[in-house]
């Protein structure tokens, strides 16, 4: 028999997808079992809203009456259960007093065993009749879950126990707290923040910065301490929505046993969970953590609670003996809705770690190797060796025409050395990308795109360039015509896909600094040519001025052409100087992610 539960107000299909206006009627039965609402929250303790009942006995086939009622309140959901096992099915059915209010719903085969609400109405008391059935246990309490909206909602509130004449005592407990929390366990408040003494040494941190203090308002920390067959577990970081870590057996997100310390109106709740795909966090019903405590101070999230090394009974727990990597994230959450994606490309380590093992002290990366070594090597071949060869053929064809090296051109030896580079180091970066993600992105948005263009046009560049005409062939115009539109495409393209590529999650280079740092580079670069346009342009001005003289005419430019390249192989330098420190500022953030 399917076992019943959950159906109310703001219950939706998807999870952090949907509003809770999505179903307002109360007819939703996804989650029977856990009467937990797919919120992205965990709910609230102490509730405010209480169950009570006309009568303490009960025989079969009488009727008890049940009230619900509190503060302002939405959705809600009651049923009664066996209260030596709240697990079990539900137990008898319902009449509606207010059928306006309120509706009865089936949660597997028992007829009319649950009741909901009808609208998403602000209410503040909802009656109904509960019939007792000729097989009911000899204990039976009523539970419910009211919502007072989105985010705030309260699990499985206790109601009384109504007994059948002569019941024998319980000594089993009954429930008092939600579930969804922890039935059993206490939520403390943490008086001062964590400390890394014991780091390497006792415990294994997880750090980032490296090495950094938990204390400073800028520590990403995680630290295990193993304790006998526990393991106590603190977190911190700056955050205003959620810190949470996850064990995974690979880099990528999914199939992983996550962790969750939210911030909801100042209260922080604790929450195991379990990630499958690029899909929201599903949260569990119940919590496999004790001890929980948590600190909220100057936009600094700290939480710790513990858990056993091994949970047979929990599925979805990983074993802490095992070896893992480990992912750091954090995110913003809504008041009264879901928690958001992560921002940024969570921290993750640069291997597999047992945190039950030998204590270490390391740090992690939010960007992967390969994409930092793609990043890196695009901007040296779009920074550097690309526009200083473009600046070299443009300009410094006279100032080096009389200059030779192996049996061609200065210019154009150094034009062609420069610019196969930047093909071979294009190469190399457009496929670090498919290595680490093994195929083709479907998150990046148009970067993959312009990068496949760009990567074409780099290769048909000097394809085109092998096949070129003579220098005085009547085509040769035209050659030049294309070289130079293909080459010019191919840069502006470049430009716009490191712009694009910059803010990723996988490198997510500081903003704003990263786009003013791109800025002020293409800006560097169209100043330069300006700078030598406009100076070319007033070197021919001023050789055409000279009087018509011929002595003088030679003379004067002779003396012309030697300052014009004077001049060129000065802001040549300054140029190239001004490329590698904008090269070095982006290489030196890539390296900090």
């Amino acid at each position: 028999m399917e076992l019943p539960g959950l159906a109310f107000a703001v219950l939706m299909l998807i999870c952090f997808h949907v509003s809770v206006d999505g179903y307002p009627n109360g007819k939703v039965r996804e989650a029977c079992t856990s009467m937990v609402p797919c919120h992205g929250s965990s709910p609230k303790l102490s509730p405010e809203h209480v169950i009570t009942v006309n009568r303490t006995e009960f025989k079969p086939g009488d009727s008890v009456e049940v009230q619900l009622s509190g503060p302002d309140f939405e959705g809600f959901f009651i049923q009664a259960r066996d209260a030596e096992d709240l697990d079990s099915p539900a137990v008898g059915s319902f009449v509606l007093v207010d059928r306006r209010r309120s509706q009865l719903l089936t949660c597997g085969h028992s007829m009319n065993s649950a009741v909901s609400h009808t609208s998403k109405a602000k209410k503040k008391v909802v009656k109904v009749y509960w019939i007792a059935p000729g097989d009911a246990p000899k204990r039976v309490q009523f539970l419910a879950t009211v919502v007072k909206k989105y985010k705030a909602f309260w699990v499985k509130i206790p109601g009384p126990v109504v007994s059948q004449p002569n019941a024998p005592f319980s000594t089993t407990p009954l429930y008092t707290t939600s579930e969804a929390v922890s039935t059993s366990h206490s939520v403390s408040y943490l008086t001062k923040p964590f400390n890394a003494s014991g780091c390497g040494n006792t415990k294994f941190c997880l750090r980032n910065p490296s090495n950094c203090d938990p204390e400073s308002s800028s520590c990403f920390f995680l630290s295990f301490h193993q304790e006998r067959r526990s393991v106590l577990i603190e977190m911190s970081g700056p955050s205003e929505g959620y810190l949470a870590f996850a064990l995974s057996y690979d880099r990528w997100m999914g199939d992983d046993d996550a962790y969750l310390c939210i911030n909801e109106d100042h209260h922080v709740s604790v929450s195991t969970a379990y990630l499958k795909g690029r899909s929201p966090p599903v949260l569990d019903s119940k919590n496999a953590l004790e001890d929980v405590s948590w600190r909220l101070v100057d936009g600094v999230l700290q939480c710790s609670f513990r858990r056993n090394i091994s949970l047979p009974t929990y599925k979805r727990r990983f074993n802490m003996n095992a070896s893992y990597y480990i992912f750091l994230a954090d995110g913003e959450a809504s008041e009264g809705g879901p928690i958001y994606k992560h921002r940024r490309q969570p921290l993750i380590t640069n291997g597999m770690y047992s945190v039950t093992g030998i204590p270490q002290d390391i740090g992690g990366s939010r960007s992967p190797r390969l994409i930092k070594a793609h990043g890196a090597l695009m901007f040296v071949a779009w920074i550097s060796t690309a526009s200083i060869g473009v600046v070299v053929a443009r300009f410094f064809k006279p100032v080096w025409s009389h200059s030779f090296l192996f049996g061609k051109e200065l210019w154009f030896q150094v034009h062609r050395m420069l610019m196969l580079t930047t093909v071979i180091l294009t190469s190399i970066s457009f496929v670090l990308p498919f290595i680490y993600r093994g195929g083709w992105s479907k998150q990046a948005g148009f970067h993959p795109y312009l990068g496949c263009t760009v990567m074409a046009l780099t290769i048909f560049q000097p394809l085109m360039a092998g096949f070129r005409p003579s220098p005085h062939a009547p085509r040769r115009q035209l050659f030049n015509w294309f070289h130079w539109s293909i080459g010019t495409t191919a840069r502006i393209l470049a430009v716009v896909t490191m712009f694009l590529g910059m803010d990723l999650p996988a490198l997510d280079l500081p903003d704003p600094w990263d786009t003013y740092t791109m800025i002020g580079f293409v800006a560097w670069h169209v100043g330069t040519d300006v700078l030598l346009e406009i100076h070319s342009y007033c070197l021919i001005r001023k050789v055409e001025l000279i009087e018509d003289d011929r002595v003088q005419i030679l003379q004067s430019l002779t003396s012309a052409e030697a300052e014009g390249n004077l001049f060129k192989q000065i802001v040549l330098t300054i140029y190239v100087c001004g490329n590698i420190i904008f090269l070095i500022a982006f290489l030196a953030a890539i390296k900090q992610v």
